[in-house]
């Protein structure tokens, strides 16, 4: 699968699932570890929690496993390592904390939110 089409998968769940203040941020060419960060808010720990898991279960039926999958048990902040696309399920005060946007946003690199 492109990693823009995991990319419009990864979006397409969060929305369905009613995540909330999706951002998209492309870190191509300043990273190695990814093409796309993917940073979205839950509104309490079950969300995060069924949120990420859904983004893991549908990447997989598209058949992308994950790399890697941590945080999703406790739910304050998934991260869920799909290769092309990491993508970070946040309750909105863990969110505010750590404000990873202003550690990857340069210009006009989110590309959808």
């Amino acid at each position: 699968m492109q990693v823009e089409a995991l990319r419009d998968l990864v979006v397409a769940t969060l929305e369905d699932m009613k995540a909330s203040n999706i951002v998209v941020i492309d870190v191509r060419g300043r990273t190695v570890i990814a093409d796309y960060l993917v940073i979205v808010s839950g509104n309490s720990d079950r969300h995060v929690k069924s949120t990420a898991e859904a983004v893991a279960f549908r990447a997989k039926q598209a058949g992308e496993q994950s790399l890697g999958e941590e945080g999703v048990q406790e739910g304050e902040w998934a991260l869920i390592d799909l290769n092309g696309v990491i993508v970070h399920v946040m309750q909105p005060r863990v969110r505010d904390y750590y404000q990873l946007e202003k550690l990857w946003v340069l210009g006009s690199d989110v590309v959808e939110n």
